[in-house]
């Protein structure tokens, strides 16, 4: 026997591994583990049949909420932007200075194509005390009145339009966002009309609107589910909180990961249903300091009632 032989031999008694081991080579083809489908998975595996639980919980206490069209798109992302870290109310009574400030008339988008929803009803009369607010809304209402005039707004001094929309809260950060995005909307556009999202999927659409500055997941999916019905689902912070408590979502999920992993829990029919109830529960019931877990619904089956709640 070789030297070299033998000192293998006695390597392979001893237990000695080698200094350096080739690596095994990857299976062509083979994609990371998706997070949220692994959440999903899990979910399923150790609490079995638990959102659809949830999801008719809610039912119970809050209804069956139906998608309707309240808002056209670009509208929808000028009231989302100014409700970011502000409360509803606040956000409507800027948007309302809005349209004083740079009013438009009524009929068609700047594509030409005509207004839907309640707030563009030619017929509504801009002085009538008449007010709606669409499911999940956290305000009192906007009144029935033509929108604001994209293009002033965009061509508006910025501490002109700061003044404006000083009411809704931290208006120097929210006034360069505004204009941001109708200025990116317009570039891409040539016009203010965010229609054509509506022929994208879900995804992808989400993803046109967060290459914009300031537009994040949640802002996205609330334009895109309100505007379009597409089966997105904005995690606010009452969707976030229920959800964790219930033990829907990881504790230590961040909110822009909740939106994935809430797409990989819901169907699509599903999504407007469960950001509407959930946002209800929320405000209602699970309130964020003394929640009322006596008369939840959900409490059966929620880890934060029983931290082993099936």
């Amino acid at each position: 026997m070789s030297p070299s032989a033998a000192g293998a031999s006695r390597a392979d008694r001893d237990g000695a591994r080698p200094t350096a081991r080739a690596a095994r080579p990857r299976r062509a083809g083979r994609r990371p583990a998706d997070p949220a489908r692994a959440w999903a998975r899990r979910l399923a595996r150790s609490r079995p049949g638990l959102l659809a639980f949830v999801l008719e919980a809610l039912r119970s206490a809050h209804g069956t909420p139906t998608w309707e069209r309240w808002h056209d798109p670009t509208s929808e992302l000028v009231l989302t932007i100014l409700s970011q870290n502000s409360a509803d109310v606040n956000a409507e009574k800027a948007f309302e200075a809005l349209r004083r400030a740079y009013p438009r008339a009524v009929g068609t988008d700047d594509a030409g194509v005509p207004l839907a929803g309640p707030l563009a009803d030619p017929s509504a009369d801009p002085s009538a005390e008449r007010t709606l607010a669409r499911p999940g809304w956290g305000g009192v209402g906007l009144q029935l009145a033509p929108d604001p005039d994209w293009a002033a707004v965009e061509g508006a001094p910025l501490s002109e339009l700061i003044d404006v929309i000083r009411p809704g809260g931290l208006a120097p950060q929210k006034a360069p966002r505004i204009q941001a995005s109708l200025r990116a909307v317009r570039e891409a556009t040539g016009s203010y009309s965010l229609e054509f999202l509506g022929a994208l999927p879900a995804r992808e659409a989400r993803d046109w609107l967060t290459a914009i500055g300031g537009i994040g997941p949640k802002t996205a999916s609330v334009v895109l589910l309100f505007s379009f019905g597409m089966p997105l689902m904005p995690v606010d912070r009452h969707v976030e909180r229920v959800s964790k408590r219930i033990g829907l979502l990881p504790a230590r999920a961040t909110a822009e990961d909740a939106h994935d992993l809430f797409l990989a829990l819901l169907e699509p029919d599903q999504a407007y249903e469960a950001h509407v109830n959930l946002i209800q529960h929320g405000r209602r019931i699970c309130v964020a300091r003394a929640p009322r877990c006596p008369i939840c619904p959900v409490a059966p089956r929620c880890r934060y009632v029983a931290p082993k709640a099936p």
